[in-house]
């Protein structure tokens, strides 16, 4: 097994009509879908929230969406209430084929610390146990498409680079928040030597 697909957080919050949508985020559905044949491997991220969760400003009287704290020694962004466990936000989104899909790795459970990365939570403290996973898959390079590029994307492939993996970013079936943002986080994605390439790539390599 040489290649695996990591879909990170492709959920119904995450959509329009969610609570924390990325713009055109169900765009990338089909893309996802056409390109699921090309890899010998496919896992799923799920960002599962406790209600309590640190990174809500729900829970934190006094503060709007979007401000940033520290929590837990980190920089903290507070989002809206999003992909609460059991929740249908926390879904994955409906038209997404996930029968291809052998593994889920859930993160942001714990509610003193987010996790953008499919790999570790942000501080880098605990694993998710992906890594030991592909690992021991034999898996060599690994492409990432979802959501939201300039966050979970971006530090999930960030991780994959800096634990050997040779790592691409599938442009067109990611979507960000930002694209300005995202552009900057790609510039950094190729400065560590991730490879970004369009799905009617993938039938070329």
């Amino acid at each position: 097994m040489s290649r695996v697909l990591i879909l990170v957080d492709i959920q119904n919050d995450f959509i329009p009509g969610g609570a924390l949508p990325v713009p055109g985020g169900d765009q990338i559905v089909p893309v996802v879908n056409q390109i699921l044949p090309f890899f010998d491997l496919v896992v799923a991220t799920q960002d599962w929230h406790p209600p309590d969760h640190g990174s809500f400003a729900s829970n934190h009287p006094g503060k709007k969406m979007y401000d940033t704290i520290e929590l837990n020694g980190l920089q903290q962004i507070l989002w809206p209430d999003h992909c609460v466990q059991g929740t249908h936000g926390a879904d994955f989104v409906q038209n997404l084929n996930t029968n291809p899909v052998e593994a889920i790795f859930r993160k942001g459970m714990d509610p003193k610390i987010d996790s953008y990365s499919g790999f570790f939570d942000n501080g880098r403290k605990k694993s998710t146990g992906l890594a030991d996973y592909l690992h021991g898959r034999g898996v060599k390079e690994v492409f990432v498409a979802g959501l939201a590029g300039e966050f979970c994307v971006n530090y999930t492939i960030m991780d994959a680079a800096d634990l050997g993996f040779k790592t691409f970013l599938i442009k067109d079936a990611t979507r960000p928040l930002d694209w300005q943002n995202f552009e900057k986080a790609m510039q950094k994605m190729q400065e560590k030597g991730v490879t970004i390439l369009e799905s009617k790539d993938l039938g070329n390599r």
